[in-house]
């Protein structure tokens, strides 16, 4: 992932091994990363379970919030791609029956959104 995009709060794809690495405490029996990425300081992992979004937060990154989103909370999602001159892509994902998206994300070119979306689509409606 490009320094300007990391800047910029976009994210780049992380390896399911470094993820494994870093956060495989996390994860209940049977559990198995399948995509995830980074942003500036914080990660989301989709897993065959849940989603699990990782924020750190204050200045020196000593408190971390873990969010675990079960597939199944989701009502509904809608990725946007990239355009010609645009340097990223959204995610967008709405938690029950809320009327604004309760999580947005953002993409470097880098992250191919279609399985981003392939992901979502084959937990949330599988």
């Amino acid at each position: 992932m490009g320094l300007f995009s990391s800047l910029m709060g976009n994210a780049g794809a992380v390896s399911p091994e470094e993820l494994q690495k870093n956060y495989g405490q996390l994860l209940i029996n049977g559990e198995e990363i399948e995509l995830g990425f980074k942003l500036i300081r914080d990660t989301f992992i989709f897993t065959n379970r849940r989603l699990i979004l990782i924020d750190v937060q204050g200045l020196t990154g000593s408190k971390t919030e873990y969010l675990s989103v079960a597939y199944k909370s989701i009502s509904k999602f809608s990725v946007e791609t990239a355009g010609t001159f645009d340097l990223e892509a959204e995610l967008k994902i709405w938690i029950s029956s809320e009327t604004m998206p309760s999580i947005k994300k953002k993409f470097n070119k880098s992250v191919n959104v279609y399985e981003v979306q392939n992901v979502l689509a084959h937990h949330v409606l599988g």
